[in-house]
C-alpha cells in the first residue's frame, strides 16, 4: 500500500492561506539573490565544441564502461547542440527587398 502525501495547496476561501503564504525575502537576501552576469568572449558553438572535445578526451582515458559511454554521449549532445544552434543562427544574407 502506497500512501502519497501532497502538500496542500491554498485554494479561494481557504481561511490558512495567509498562514502557508512564502515570506518576502528580507533586504539582506534581495542582495545576495541578485544575478551574476557577464559577457561571453566565445560563441555558444565554439563552447559546445570545446565542451565535447574536452569530454572526448577524458572518455579516452577511462576504462571501457558506464562512466566511458556517459561522457561519450554528454560529448555528442554538446556536439549536436552545437550544430543545432548553428542551424537556427540567421544567416548573413540579407533579407529580400
Amino acid at each position: 500500500m502506497v500512501i502519497v502525501i501532497a502538500p496542500h495547496a491554498a485554494s479561494i476561501g481557504d481561511e490558512n492561506a495567509i498562514t502557508r503564504a512564502p515570506a518576502l525575502p528580507n533586504k539582506m537576501e534581495q542582495r545576495s539573490m541578485q544575478r551574476r552576469r557577464f559577457k561571453q568572449t566565445d560563441s555558444l558553438e565554439i563552447r559546445l565544441g570545446d565542451q565535447a572535445e574536452r569530454l572526448r578526451k577524458e572518455a579516452q582515458g577511462t576504462y571501457p564502461g558506464v562512466e566511458r559511454e556517459r561522457l561519450i554521449q554528454r560529448a555528442r549532445q554538446a556536439e549536436t547542440a552545437a550544430q543545432m544552434s548553428d542551424w537556427l543562427r540567421p544567416s548573413a544574407i540579407p533579407a529580400p527587398k
